[in-house]
């Protein structure tokens, strides 16, 4: 099978070899009774301890993945097992590392609809959202191995001075913890993972306790390149993610909540040393509508951004401002595109969205909407009668300016619209949340482009896209930052700028010519 050109703007997979093999290795997980997946420490696979069970969101009952539960012993041992390796793999070359990853990537390609069947299977995705991530996970590898060849390793020459020849080099710190998100699991994981490894870091990583499975595929085959010690798997829940981030850990990647990553923020090292936290957290995303605005391209881009993945995406985008000239025509087409989608089973050909992924995310929305009908209106869109926790994408609107519903991240397909009185005010008021993830605008003048631009605090945005208004960064297309409360670093990954996140400088000079 060729390599899928999917991405997260396509509207098909267009392959129907692609679309059958999914169907096939979706059914045959279901089917199945899956073995826990095992604890991977130094290289050794460990069958012990408690298991924690995922159930299919389309289908409770049906168990589609399972993992046995670390320790803290555990988290002990693997952080010694990444430490031990760091030296020997630091020495590797870097163009041996990368000629590692590109070849797991190879074996990767060849199993795109298996993964893509897990993922979906494990979250709910529907085909065309979880073979995108698949191929993601191809783009981003390729990406980053580019980079450091590209970069010659991060080894550069300064200027010679007295005789002296001088490098800048940029050096691994040593062991990383990856803890990855339920909503991507196999390529945020892949995506932390690879930058560690290919600029010279080992990693611990802890998958999602959600998606165990899906991320301790994606690792099995990476570990089949790669010498023993330099990629260990602590699979649990908070307690463990806990236990790593209090270790002696060298650097944190971190992809979820900004409650979760600013608190690993904050965790001290046990030396109380310095050490890196990348993380990428939430957003409660604005797409600004002008009163000059293509407003079907308008609907088609906001609808497509809110509610793929069901709203489970920390650049989903959460809110339209709008100028209240065009709010009602503006709302009309929204819900014209929203009742268009088929929300049901990724089994379906014809779903366009699953259902979202647990209980407690369902719960909260059930909150939300009562909060909607009491404070505004609800539009369109609600919990549909049938079992698992299936929704229909909501848009509500007529909240008061600064609600909490505007204001603080749900992730689940929920949109709210507000209406404002020109462009200022909805510049304003998109800026007006902790959050500054991603944004989009849609707009025929020049001036208010040139406008949100300069003034829209947030670190990836779009300009009148029908493919996605704050949705669908790809490796090297777009890179994926976030401001404010949405990112630690100032810098993201997909990009030029995410590699030097997992290294540190140093400064070579040596006395005489070399």
């Amino acid at each position: 099978m060729t390599e899928p050109t999917v991405n997260y703007a396509s509207s098909s997979l267009g392959d129907d070899a692609l679309e059958a093999a999914f169907e096939e290795a979706l059914r045959a997980i279901r089917a199945e009774r899956p073995a826990p997946q095992p604890l991977v420490i130094g290289g050794e696979e460990l069958h012990t301890g408690d298991v924690i069970v995922r159930e299919d969101p389309c289908h409770a009952g049906v168990v589609i993945g399972a993992a046995h539960v670390a320790t803290t012993e555990d988290v002990t041992r693997a952080v010694a097992a990444a430490k031990t390796a760091a030296g020997p793999w630091r020495r590797t070359p870097y163009a041996e590392r990368v000629a590692m990853l590109r070849a797991a990537r190879e074996d990767i390609a060849q199993e795109i609809a298996y993964l893509s069947a897990v993922v979906s299977a494990e979250t709910g995705k529907t085909r065309l959202e979880a073979v995108g991530e698949a191929t993601e996970v191809l783009d981003m590898i390729a990406h980053y191995c580019d980079l450091m060849i590209e970069n010659d390793g991060y080894c550069a020459p300064l200027k010679p001075s007295g005789g002296d020849t001088n490098f800048d080099v940029m050096v691994p710190y040593g062991a990383f913890a990856v803890i990855s998100p339920f909503n991507f699991p196999v390529a945020l994981s892949i995506g932390m993972m690879v930058a560690a490894l290919v600029t010279g870091n080992t990693v611990v990583l802890k998958p999602s306790d959600k998606t165990p499975r899906s991320t301790a595929e994606i690792a099995a085959i990476l570990r089949r390149h790669l010498p023993a010690g330099v990629l260990n798997v602590l699979n649990g829940g908070a307690g463990v993610g806990q236990a790593l981030a209090k270790s002696d850990v060298d650097g944190i990647a971190f992809t979820g909540s900004a409650h979760v990553g600013w608190e690993l923020v904050a965790t001290r090292s046990p030396s109380g040393l310095p050490r890196p936290v990348l993380a990428e957290m939430g957003g409660q995303n604005p797409a600004i509508v002008a009163a000059s605005a293509d407003l079907e391209a308008a609907a088609q881009g906001i609808v497509r951004s809110a509610f793929g993945l069901s709203g489970q995406k920390c650049s989903a985008c959460r809110r339209v401002v709008v100028d209240r000239r065009v709010a009602d025509d503006l709302i009309d087409a929204l819900v014209r595109e929203t009742e268009k989608l088929v929300v049901g089973d990724p089994l379906d050909r014809d779903s366009n969205l699953g259902p979202v992924i647990d209980d407690s995310i369902a719960a909260r929305i059930d909150e939300a909407i009562a909060t909607a009908q009491q404070d505004g209106r609800v539009v369109t869109g609600g919990r549909i009668d049938r079992p698992g926790n299936f929704f229909a994408p909501i848009i509500v609107t007529d909240l008061p300016l600064g609600h909490r519903l505007t204001r603080e991240e749900l992730f689940a397909p929920f949109l709210a619209v507000t209406a404002v009185d020109d462009f200022d005010a909805a510049l304003a008021e998109a800026n007006a949340v902790d959050y500054g993830l991603s944004a989009g605008v849609f707009t025929g003048e020049q001036a208010e482009i040139d406008r949100f631009l300069d003034e829209i605090q947030a670190g990836v945005i779009y300009v009148n896209r029908a493919a996605g208004a704050t949705t669908g960064a790809w490796p090297g297309v777009q890179s994926f930052c976030g401001w404010k409360l949405s990112g630690s670093t100032g810098k993201g990954g997909l990009g030029l700028w995410y590699l030097p996140g997992f290294m540190k400088e140093q400064s070579r000079t040596f006395a005489g010519q070399q």
